[in-house]
């Protein structure tokens, strides 16, 4: 299942409803952000019933990137019970993003 892309209205319930969640701030002008969407996907598929991964676009959406002092893209969010656990500025390597996300389960 590919990650679901959130929207302001949409981002407060789909955090809130997870037991742990990340969320991806990218735009598609992004080349890192780009290159981070094969990793993403795939962690989405893998950890599908396990863990929210959603994406969403700070050029749609700036708010909440704001809310959470987002400036730099890929910027990504790791909620557990709908609070902020941790957050990786930057490109990942896929097995730096399950480690994060496996220790928050």
């Amino acid at each position: 299942m590919p990650a679901i892309h959130l929207t302001d209205e949409s981002f407060s319930k789909a955090v809130g409803g997870a037991k742990v969640a990340v969320i991806d701030f990218w735009a598609e002008w992004c080349g890192p952000c780009r290159s981070m969407l094969p990793i993403v996907e795939k962690i989405s598929d893998e950890y599908e019933g396990k863990a929210l991964i959603a994406k969403i676009n700070v050029d749609d959406f700036p708010e909440i990137g704001a809310q959470y002092g987002v400036r730099n893209i890929p910027f990504f969010l790791f909620f557990k019970d709908g609070q902020v656990a941790d957050k990786h500025v930057g490109t990942i390597k896929e097995s730096d993003f399950k480690a994060k996300i496996d220790a928050l389960m």
